[in-house]
């Protein structure tokens, strides 16, 4: 026992005088004997004090998501579309991207896609391929399965052409192995998305008729195996359930409530924001606070963290576009506790030129315009 206190490390000039009383030749072992106790106290006091001033040094915060789904991506660099950085040279996306901002990268995954460039393609091998791309830009990463063959939205939720005809039983597990397949094969690549998404804008629910809102407990269980089988892989990844019009309070209360109800499993509530595709095409300055509110509501009423996983603009509209995307950051921001987590933009890279699609945020020119820049705000 003497010689642990021998070697018991401490900063009191008190103890120190005892340690080298101990090592002294002279001293004999009666004494040692009647000091120890004491010693031992002005250690372990010494030690517990010393211990006390050390600062605990704070667990830093995830770093705000800024992302963007690029999916198309591919598809466009093999078809030849050449992207511009602000200066007009050639660049490769991901500079571009990382240039303004972005360190999310979302991908959306198809079951048998065809290759259609534009409503084909994000294979599970595609999907990783890209995945891949993005950790070597040092991006963070966001899955998001449809469970259909190509788009699959509040419009329609179609069921993959080779699990047609299948039982529910037998569907139960087609999703499970599926999911479970493209997470093998991301975490074979060293890949661990930090988000994965089971179903893609789901109000109404996912793969009809069996996974319908109108057969809620059903709905819930296809989710469940979604669920399931990503965290048997990735046990970090957090799972995210995805409702459009992120600005309708009634229609999230009754959604999530519903979930609630029927046991759905899930980390993160997911939201799309797109003002255009709103009754009328309102501006987003008349749909914002209501934005604001329901991400407050939903995050405290279900304690979940909360992010807008969907987000665009007109691309003739820069400025609007550019003010709306800094509001909704703002906004997410703001949601208490921290439980806001970012806002990741849909395809911006996918120029009207090749996409056809009026919501990107890239120009004629190929270059990203000004909204791109809302994403270097702080």
């Amino acid at each position: 026992m003497v010689y642990f206190f021998l070697f018991v490390q401490d900063y009191s000039p008190l103890t120190r005088r005892f340690r080298n009383y101990f090592a002294r030749p002279d001293t004999t072992q009666k004494m040692k004997t009647l000091l120890s106790p004491l010693l031992l106290f002005l250690s372990l006091h010494a030690t517990a004090a010393t211990t006390g001033d050390r600062p605990t040094p704070e667990k830093k915060a995830p770093a705000f998501v800024k992302g963007a789904d690029i999916s198309w991506l591919p598809q466009m660099e093999a078809g030849g579309y050449i992207f511009y950085d602000d200066q007009g040279k050639p660049q490769d996306c991901f500079q571009i991207l990382k240039d303004h901002g972005i360190n999310t990268i979302r991908l959306r995954t198809f079951v048998n896609p065809s290759d259609n460039p534009h409503s084909g393609h994000c294979s599970k091998d595609e999907t990783i391929a890209m995945a891949k791309r993005a950790r070597k830009w040092g991006m963070r990463v966001m899955i998001d399965f449809h469970y259909s063959d190509s788009w699959a939205d509040p419009g329609k939720q179609v069921k993959p052409k080779a699990w047609q005809g299948h039982g529910f039983p037998q569907l139960l597990q087609d999703v499970y192995d599926y999911t479970h397949d493209v997470m093998t094969g991301l975490k074979a690549q060293g890949i661990t998305p930090e988000w994965v998404q089971v179903g893609n804008e789901i109000p109404g629910g996912m793969i009809y008729p069996e996974g319908s809102t109108k057969t809620w407990d059903s709905l819930a269980q296809l989710i469940n195996k979604g669920y399931d089988a990503i965290k048997v892989v990735s046990p970090k990844s957090k799972v995210i359930l995805h409702v459009d019009q992120g600005n309708n309070i009634p229609r999230f209360r009754t959604w999530f409530d519903n979930a609630k109800a029927h046991g759905a499993k899930y980390d993160v509530i997911g939201l799309s924001y797109y003002p255009y595709w709103l009754d009328g095409n309102p501006d987003y300055t008349l749909s914002i606070d209501d934005l604001a509110k329901n991400m407050n509501d939903i995050s405290a009423r279900y304690g979940k963290e909360v992010m807008v996983v969907e987000v665009g603009g007109e691309d003739n509209k820069v400025q609007n576009t550019y003010d709306m995307l800094l509001a909704v950051i703002k906004k997410v921001k703001a949601v208490p506790k921290g439980k806001g987590l970012g806002v990741i933009y849909w395809e911006p890279q996918g120029a009207q030129s090749w996409s056809r699609y009026k919501l990107s945020a890239w120009g004629d020119d190929g270059r990203p315009t000004k909204a791109m820049d809302a994403f270097l705000e702080e």
